[in-house]
């Protein structure tokens, strides 16, 4: 894994080269929607994608992480069917309702059942490079390549690819003081349960630090966004939590009364908490936040998983899930 989370920057620059080279069959009708299909490893791509196209793309962008397909997709929809290793159960089966639909179908794989698909049904697909064990390690290549997909649907402007350069800079620049930070917050986490908290437009981050948590580390985690927090969970900050470890993941240009709350809503969690610590992006765009964030997260994890003694590749638990599926 640690060579893996290594190789992060080096599947940014990869990725930019697939993306650019992506391009699509003409469509017989205008987009009007986009629908983005994934789980787990690649699901979290879509999400990435929805949040730094939001402030670009003038479509609404859907993403899904189930068997269906919503009933609003049709001939008007750019549907993008992500799965690293392409065998993804639930991702087939929304593909297999979009075939009927007449949406603009692209598959994003390294292979496996869903590139012989769009294969076999004439459909555009970009294939992702092989080798690499652990989909959730493939987030580069998710994110990037989805985003290629829009560029060449003439949805979202070629600066964000910029972005994406300027972040493989800024954490080849920074990769050291990174994992440096990261094996520090590990530390904080020993014997805790982690609570991520972050602003409502960079959900996808604490997203990503509580499933690499999950799978890496093999411990749980929860994760909530400023300002919904403020409606409902706060409330449950009540009685004193030693046993938790409070994160709050912040941007020096979070929207001002998002950065306000924060500062209030760290001022009471801490009446309860001990272990409550702040984690600031780097970066001048979103992207490059985003990326940073990414990738101290991704370390923190791994060194979480060194000091808690466990193999951070093995899924033994989800090996067995799809067995046991398998037999129904």
């Amino acid at each position: 894994m640690n060579k893996m989370i290594a190789r992060f920057s080096e599947q940014l620059d990869e990725a930019l080269k697939i993306a650019e080279k992506v391009s699509l069959k003409k469509h017989s009708a205008p987009f009007r929607s986009v629908f983005i299909s994934g789980l787990g490893g690649s699901g979290i791509g879509g999400n990435f994608v929805q949040e730094f196209v939001r402030p670009y793309c003038k479509l609404p962008v859907v993403v899904s992480k189930g068997y269906q397909a919503p009933a609003w997709v049709n001939k008007h929809t750019l549907a993008i069917c992500s799965s690293y290793s392409g065998n993804t159960e639930e991702t087939l089966s929304t593909l297999d309702q979009l075939l009927g639909t007449g949406a603009k179908i692209v598959c994003v794989s390294s292979g496996g059942k869903l590139i012989e698909l769009a294969k076999s049904h004439g459909l555009d697909y970009v294939r992702l490079p092989t080798g690499w064990s652990s989909p959730r390690a493939c987030l580069g290549y998710s994110v990037v390549t989805q985003l290629g997909v829009l560029r060449a649907a003439g949805l979202i402007p070629l600066k964000l690819f910029t972005q994406v350069r300027n972040a493989q800079k800024l954490l080849n620049r920074d990769d050291a003081d990174i994992q440096k930070k990261a094996k520090k917050i590990a530390g904080f986490l020993v014997d805790k349960t982690p609570v991520l908290y972050i602003a409502d437009n960079m959900e996808a981050v604490a997203v990503r630090w509580r499933q690499q948590i999950n799978e890496n580390a093999k411990m749980l985690a929860w994760h909530h966004v400023v300002p919904e927090m403020n409606h409902n969970e706060l409330v449950g900050w009540r009685n004193n939590r030693p046993d938790v470890a409070v994160i709050w993941l912040r941007n020096r240009d979070d929207f001002h009364r998002t950065s306000v709350r924060m500062d209030i809503n760290k001022e009471i969690v801490e009446h309860f908490t001990a272990t409550s610590i702040e984690v600031w992006s780097k970066g001048k765009s979103p992207i490059e936040k985003a990326f940073y964030l990414v990738y101290l997260g991704d370390w923190m994890s791994y060194f979480l998983a060194e000091i808690r003694d466990v193999d951070p590749v093995e899924i033994k638990v989800i090996d067995y899930l799809k067995g046991e599926l398998a037999k129904v």
